[in-house]
């Protein structure tokens, strides 16, 4: 194969011939062969796959390097994740290639053997057989080639025809699992993005450590840095009392109200630290807050982090983030890359284009739902704002760190390459407190101020008291139409007076707390039958993920998330929700936790667990021959001993009786 045939000298002549047209013939005949051997695609060379119907020396060669890199092929399909070999060729060359020891059976056979074993495993043939005869016009006449088009026919669908079609169908299939993954990852990153925030109130992020020690940030209220410190408490240092003096210096120093630590490593314990420094120093309010540092090590490492904080370690900007997380989740996370933050499924498995396109439309309308305060965003929040973008948001800080805060929506059209189409799109979702104009601190676009300023002559008062006064506003409601012109509707006069009802109004929720059970620091803490209070990390198809405090979230099933029937678990819990759960079940070897929301739920016994080998995995040798004493025996347990197989498989079972 690796050698030009011309060389072989079993030919006569062949020095007087066109060498054209000889090599011509001669690579068919090469081709021809190898096809009809077929190639073990997990050890044949470029030279051998080149010849392979449909293939080439470049897609010969990129699958040798997807060999080499990813390991052997396991299946057919997977063929179709080599680069630029697309449905069409995979369908030429397909059954051409073997993968001996595979997934898939069928996967060894070449494929005048695989139409044969469907053609002799069947008794009757397939119904699309029928149809692919009648298309052709091909039956029974009594003629001698009729038995030769019937073998065609049952061929062309086995080989050709059924591969196709499931192809398409798992292409299809691929494509609505896709779209739900992203509708599902979309929807908890809104509910994420929309936490509640805890507002202008002094903060100390702690990111936790164990070895490296406690990294400690201050922010103040405006989220500026102003203070950090490394503190080690732990081993191998065990400077308990000296990072509790830092930490009482700092809260004394700068007066501060909460404080915000890492779920990661050592979280727990760092807890215990605060709760400490609160006991031994009374005189310190202080309210701890469990937030999530999914991405911050991300941020951290990030360009974006570098130009804000040139001069700070890497280790302590994840402290900064947590610490400005919990002032205001949506400022900070949209400095992340959405798909940093892990609360989607099967995230790795879909088109990174059409994730990244439907996360980014999401954090847009999360960022304009709630507006920005324009003299205090960074320049990755403003960037968010519809008609904005990197260069213009850089344009805005740059101006506003030059001349000052703005003082209303106007002087906006001062900053470079923002012209009056773009300030249109993007005032509305841009506030201004304290400014000149209260309106500027509202959602009412500039655009409507004229209908305010009709209304306020109208009614004969200035605009500071107009807005907020719900009970006089309410009744103006019932004479909007006296507002409205040609250019401005009733629909619009009707926003118009909701806004001012309640001007600059957050859309997200009040801002909570959950408490972790104290004592419960890990997984052999918990027991069945325990009631805790956890955040709901990750919201799923099948259920709802759930921190109680133990370094491992915990899951309550579709099926234990409420007493009704529950079809979609976004309709019960969302991310960021505080819940109360009932431990259900404990599984140490795998570290997996069992939950429900009906905490009159039954504690299951404990799981019961295969005998290991001494490498710590199942006995795969044992279960196969096992399988092969009783062939087409079904190994799935009886719905009787459902209950018996632990939490999860009790919540199938309950699931199978309501239906």
């Amino acid at each position: 194969m690796k050698i030009d045939p011309r060389s072989i000298g079993v030919g006569q002549y062949q020095h007087d011939l066109n060498p054209a047209k000889l090599a011509r013939g001669l690579d068919a005949v090469v081709e021809d062969c190898v096809n009809a051997v077929g190639v073990d695609v997990n050890t044949a060379s470029v030279a051998l796959l080149a010849r392979i119907s449909g293939l080439n020396a470049t897609l010969a060669g990129n699958i040798v390097g997807y060999r080499d890199s990813n390991g052997p092929f396991r299946d057919r399909k997977s063929l179709l994740e080599v680069p630029r070999l697309g449905p069409k060729t995979f369908e030429q060359a397909a059954g051409f290639l073997r993968i001996p020891h595979g997934d898939n059976p069928l996967d060894l056979p070449h494929a005048a053997d695989v139409a044969d074993a469907k053609t002799n495993t069947n008794t009757e043939p397939h119904p699309c057989e029928a149809r692919i005869a009648h298309r052709f016009g091909i039956r029974n006449q009594g003629r001698a080639a009729d038995r030769w088009l019937a073998e065609t026919v049952r061929w062309t669908w086995s080989v050709k025809v059924s591969l196709t079609l499931e192809l398409e169908l798992m292409n299809a299939l691929r494509a609505r699992a896709e779209e739900e993954a992203i509708h599902v990852f979309a929807r908890n990153l809104r509910d994420l993005l929309l936490a509640a925030p805890a507002g202008n109130r002094t903060t100390m992020g702690l990111d936790p450590g164990i070895r490296t020690g406690v990294k400690v940030a201050v922010i103040d209220a405006t989220g500026k840095l102003v203070d950090t410190a490394t503190i080690y408490p732990f081993e191998p240092r065990r400077d308990r009392d000296g990072a509790l003096a830092v930490l009482a210096a700092l809260v004394k120093k700068h007066a501060i109200d909460l404080v915000a630590i890492g779920n990661g490593t050592a979280s727990r314990e760092t807890g215990a630290l605060v709760s400490e420094l609160v006991a031994r120093y009374p005189e310190l309010r202080l309210t701890q807050v469990t937030v999530s540092e999914a991405g911050a090590s991300v941020y951290s490492a990030s360009e974006l982090a570098a130009r804000e904080f040139p001069a700070l370690d890497v280790t302590l900007r994840g402290a900064v983030s947590i610490a400005r997380r919990l002032q205001d989740p949506l400022a900070e996370l949209v400095k992340i890359d959405p798909r940093s933050i892990g609360v989607g499924q099967y995230q790795h498995d879909l088109n990174p284009a059409k994730l990244a396109r439907g996360l980014d439309a999401v954090v847009e309308d999360c960022v304009n739902a709630v507006g920005v305060d324009v003299n205090t965003a960074s320049v990755a929040l403003l960037a968010r704002i519809s008609g904005l973008n990197a260069t213009l948001a850089g344009n805005i800080v740059g101006y506003r760190d030059s001349n000052g805060p703005f003082r209303d929506r106007k002087s906006l059209l001062e900053v470079p390459r923002l012209g009056p189409k773009t300030f249109e799109q993007a005032a509305g979702f841009l506030r201004i407190p304290h400014g000149d104009n209260p309106l500027d601190a509202s959602a009412v676009h500039p655009e409507s101020y004229p209908v305010v300023e009709r209304i306020l002559a109208k009614v004969q008062k200035n605009v500071r008291e107009l807005m907020g006064n719900s009970s006089f506003l309410q009744s103006l409601r019932a004479n909007a139409n006296d507002y409205t012109d040609e250019r401005f509707g009733l629909p619009t006069v009707e926003d118009i007076l909701a806004e001012l009802e309640k001007p600059g109004r957050d859309p997200r929720p009040e801002f909570r707390t959950a408490t972790f059970r104290d004592g419960i620091e890990s997984l052999k803490d918990l027991q069945a039958g325990m009631l805790l209070e956890g955040v709901v990390t990750n919201v799923t198809n099948f259920g709802a993920f759930v921190d109680v405090g133990v370094h491992q979230d915990g899951l309550v099933h579709i099926s234990a998330l409420a007493d009704r029937f529950v079809k979609d678990p976004h309709s019960v819990v969302k991310a960021g929700q505080i819940v109360k759960v009932k431990v259900l079940e404990v599984d140490l070897p795998r570290n997996r936790v069992a939950l429900t929301m009906r905490l009159d739920d039954a504690v299951q016994p404990p799981r019961s667990h295969p005998e290991r080998s001494h490498d710590g995995r199942n006995d795969r040798a044992n279960f196969e021959r096992s399988k092969a004493a009783k062939p087409g025996r079904d190994v799935r347990p009886a719905a009787s001993a459902a209950a018996a197989g632990g939490a999860l498989a009790a919540a199938f079972a309950r699931a199978r009786t309501q239906k």
